[in-house]
């Protein structure tokens, strides 16, 4: 589950945030919502095209590891064998005085 986590926030501050900083030269500018850009990144950019269906199959990945992790972080351990077979001699000898 950490793992997952990890490489989500990882992976997402390398490419679309690295992105996004390399775009607006590492230091905020205005903004212009009107024109083709949005927030510094031309919409139609190749680069663009690359980094965020990449970015998406990993963050699915990583949501499919966490998810994982936290169901096996979170159910229970089974019952041992041996306390079912002792459970079941136990009720096939009721009143005879035995028991595992």
């Amino acid at each position: 589950m950490v793992v997952g986590i990890l490489i989500a926030i990882i992976y997402t501050l390398g490419s679309v945030v690295d992105l996004y900083m390399i775009k607006l030269g590492g230091s905020p500018r205005g903004i212009d919502l009107t024109s083709s850009w949005f927030f510094g990144i031309d919409l139609l950019s190749w680069e663009l095209f690359v980094v965020l269906p990449m970015w998406l199959l990993v963050i699915l990945i990583a949501i499919i590891a966490i998810w994982i992790g936290y169901s096996m972080l979170t159910t229970p351990a089974p019952v041992p064998l041996e306390a079912i077979y002792c459970l079941s001699q136990r009720y096939r000898t009721i009143g005879r005085g035995t028991s595992c």
